[in-house]
């Protein structure tokens, strides 16, 4: 730092001398500009001599500079030797007091802790004792007790063998006086049946009936009144029977359709792709309208290109080439070529992969319904289906419901589900073609399972299930129903979708109305309600007669099928923060 300062100056100094040597040259130049008789060398002689006695100054500022500079630093560096030994010698005096009372301290300490110790095995000591002759006591008059319980029972042994030989001489005079009784009745049976026979041989003289005449007559009328009692038990049956076939019917669909709870949701006709930008649109269309005009005629899909920020529209009502042209417009935007020969690429590796997902959809459906065997076609068949809808419904997702409650319900019925579950699996199969073949998709489906060799009852509960054909078989009649199941519960299609949400709707309002109710929410499809109450406001007593009154105003105001389960929840929580 020294020589730096050093330095520093010097640099200060020369840089001083050169102003004022150039500033001095200046003015004496300008004054000696009127002498013409002086020449150049003189001037520079002049020059010389005074930068030379100016660079003598500046060295001899800068010796005294640094000499002053030397002796400040030298003066500082013996005042911080001075501070620094105080500080030493005052740190040192206070560690020593500090030891000092550190040892003080331990030693106080270990003798407290020797005296506590001493204590504590003396209490110890004493409490031990007093344990043992305690427990020495009580393990006494547990064993005295234990002898007088023995001797108590031997005891009653001894009353127990003298009551049991009692007994035995009872029986054994009891069993005399059997062999005498038995020995008399014995006489009494012959003397009847000496009587009967005198008897029957009296009755005979006087009805003109032998005895196997007389028992066939009793045998005919006992028939006749047996008849009689059985149309009459027949009747009776029957009659029950129909009055319980409708509630058992209610019953086993009602379980079915509650075991099932498939999600759905509403699919249309059209199918948005969203862009990257709006100017992607101008490169879709193309130059003059090239782009789009190739891309409808080789997809046969109509692109709708509108107003809507960053996103195209696509309407077909084959919802499987809708598919093939919305994958094959993702991949060209994704891509960023777009002509019509790159059109053509796009749309094959698209059709493609539509068929690859529709056997793979065909076969995941087969897994979850539990079908192992089919034909591959119906399988691809099955597979397109996932593209196709039925007044908002899915129609895959449908058949694996109706599959899934047709098999419930012959489980109830006490038949083999396999048929049933089959033929509500492929019963709307036709409408996979209903786009290429004309007719009843119905009839079309039952000629495709034909085709591909399904068992007759299932060819049959497919073309009846919309009676085209009278239903003939079990597995048809299971057919309609579980379709009917599938299609007609809240929520499934299009048509009772309102109603279903304004059940939902009113459920939440009518438990959201009730004094001290936090949040409502309806769930599995409306089949139970969560009430979450505020803790402060609604006790446990409370709360089951809150979930009681909505219950009953739940049952008087809504129209529903099967149960609505009410829960109402209430918890407290205590919350804090660990830092």
């Amino acid at each position: 730092m020294f020589w730096v300062l050093i330095t520093v100056l010097l640099a200060l100094g020369a840089a001083l001398a050169v102003a004022l040597w150039w500033r001095t040259r200046r003015g004496r130049v300008v004054t000696a500009r009127p002498d013409p008789e002086r020449t150049l060398d003189e001037f520079r002689n002049q020059a010389r001599r005074e930068v030379e006695q100016e660079l003598t100054e500046v060295r001899l500022r800068s010796v005294q500079a640094a000499a002053a500079i030397r002796a400040e630093a030298e003066t500082h560096a013996a005042f911080t030797r001075s501070l620094a030994d105080a500080e030493a010698a005052t740190l040192r005096r206070t560690t020593e007091t500090e030891i000092g009372n550190t040892r003080q301290a331990a030693a106080a300490q270990a003798e407290n802790a020797r005296h506590q110790a001493a204590l504590e095995v003396s209490t110890l000591t004493l409490e031990a004792r007093r344990r043992s002759e305690q427990e020495a006591a009580e393990i006494t008059g547990r064993a005295r007790a234990a002898q007088a319980e023995v001797e108590r029972r031997e005891q009653r042994l001894a009353e127990r063998e003298q009551r049991l030989d009692d007994a035995h001489r009872r029986l054994e005079q009891r069993e005399t006086e059997l062999a005498a009784r038995r020995e008399a009745v014995r006489e009494q049976q012959e003397q009847v049946r000496v009587r009967e026979t005198a008897v029957e041989q009296e009755l005979q003289r006087v009805a003109g009936l032998t005895a196997a005449d007389a028992k066939a007559e009793l045998l005919k009328t006992v028939e006749v009144q047996c008849r009689r009692d059985a149309a009459l038990i027949v009747r009776d049956v029957e009659a029950e029977a129909r009055q319980t076939a409708d509630q058992r019917a209610r019953r086993i669909v009602v379980d079915a359709i509650q075991r099932i709870a498939g999600e759905q949701t509403t699919e249309s006709v059209v199918s948005v792709l969203q862009l990257p930008g709006d100017e992607m649109k101008g490169r879709i269309i193309g130059r003059e309208g090239r782009n789009i005009r190739a891309f409808e005629s080789v997809t046969g899909v109509n692109l709708i290109i509108d107003d809507t920020p960053e996103a195209v529209l696509l309407s077909c009502f084959d919802p499987v080439r809708r598919e093939i042209g919305r994958l094959t417009l993702d991949a060209l935007v994704a891509d960023g070529r777009i002509h019509p020969q790159r059109i053509e690429e796009a749309y094959e590796r698209s059709k493609e992969e539509v068929e690859r997902l529709c056997v793979r959809a065909g076969e995941d459906a087969l897994v979850d319904v539990g079908i192992a065997d089919m034909h591959p076609e119906l399988v691809r068949l099955l597979g397109r289906l996932r593209y196709r809808t039925s007044y908002g419904q899915n129609v895959l997702k449908h058949l694996i419901e109706t599959a899934h409650i047709a098999g419930i319900m012959a489980a109830e019925l006490g038949i083999s589900p396999a048929l049933p579950k089959r033929a509500a699996f492929l019963h709307d199969i036709g409408k996979a073609l209903t786009h290429e073949v004309e007719g009843s998709h119905a009839l079309i489906g039952a000629d495709l399972a034909r085709r591909y060799g399904e068992h007759e009852e299932v060819v049959h509960a497919i073309e009846a299930h919309h009676n085209e054909v009278a239903p003939q078989t079990v597995e048809a009649v299971l057919t309609q129903a579980s379709d009917s199941c599938s299609g007609g519960r809240p929520g499934a299609r299009r048509e009772s979708l309102e109603s279903y949400v304004k059940r939902l709707e009113r459920i939440e309002e009518i438990a959201s109305a009730k004094p001290g109710v936090d949040r409502v929410f309806a769930m599995q499809a409306g089949r139970e309600v969560r009430v979450i109450v505020s803790p402060e406001q609604v006790d446990d007593v409370t709360a089951h007669l809150l979930a009681r009154e909505v219950a009953k105003q739940i049952e008087d105001e809504l129209t529903y099928p099967g149960q609505i389960r009410v829960t109402v929840v209430r918890e407290s929580r205590a919350t804090e923060i660990a830092r």
